[in-house]
C-alpha cells in the first residue's frame, strides 16, 4: 500500500505543469468551467469565455447573473481549463481563489477588449461600439488565484490509445 501511494504522489510531480506552462496553456483559447457557490451550498457551474485583466483571468456577465449574485454572496470561485481527448492526451489548469466583482467602467472596457481580441478579431478604436453593447449592464468577475492544481497527461510518455482510421 506504501508503495503504491509513493508512486501516485512521484506521478502527480511528474504530471504537474510548470508556472511557465499554466500560463502558456491558460492563454490559449478556449473555454473554461467557472464554479460559484449558490445560496444552498451547491456548486454553480457555468461554461464561459474569458480574457485577462491585470494579468489576472476575468469574464463579463450579466450584473444579475446567477454567478455574480453567488459572488457577492461569497467569493470563493474555481475556474477550470481543460484540454485532449484520450487519456495520454489529457491537460488540465485548476484555478482556486476569490472573484472580485468589478463595475469600475475603464476596468471592465479593458477586460472587454481582451475577451473581444481573445474569441473574434483584433480590436481597433472603430470597434469600441460593439465592446461597449458587449458590456451594457454587466460586470466583470477577476480571479485572484490562492491555489494552482495542473496536469499534463502528455508528459507520461504513455502509447497514444487513439484509434486508427479505417481506410475507406
Amino acid at each position: 500500500m506504501t508503495e503504491q501511494m509513493g508512486h501516485g504522489v512521484k506521478q502527480r510531480d511528474l504530471i504537474k505543469m510548470t508556472p511557465e506552462e499554466v500560463d502558456a496553456f491558460i492563454h490559449e483559447r478556449r473555454p473554461m468551467t467557472m464554479c460559484s457557490i449558490n445560496h444552498d451550498g451547491s456548486i454553480h457551474a457555468v461554461a464561459m469565455w474569458y480574457g485577462f485583466l491585470e494579468g489576472a483571468v476575468a469574464v463579463e456577465t450579466k450584473a444579475k447573473a446567477q454567478k455574480a449574485q453567488n459572488l457577492l454572496r461569497d467569493p470563493r470561485l474555481t475556474c477550470m481549463f481543460e484540454d485532449g481527448d484520450y487519456y495520454e492526451e489529457l491537460r488540465g489548469v485548476e484555478l482556486v481563489g476569490r472573484g472580485e466583482v468589478v463595475d469600475d467602467p475603464e476596468r471592465m472596457f479593458d477586460l472587454g477588449v481582451s475577451v473581444f481580441e481573445r474569441y473574434y478579431s483584433p480590436y481597433t478604436e472603430d470597434l469600441r461600439p460593439f465592446v461597449e453593447t458587449m458590456l451594457h449592464k454587466r460586470v466583470v468577475i477577476r480571479l485572484e488565484v490562492d491555489r494552482v492544481v495542473s496536469w499534463d497527461h502528455r508528459k507520461l510518455g504513455l502509447p497514444s490509445t487513439r484509434p486508427e482510421p479505417t481506410p475507406s
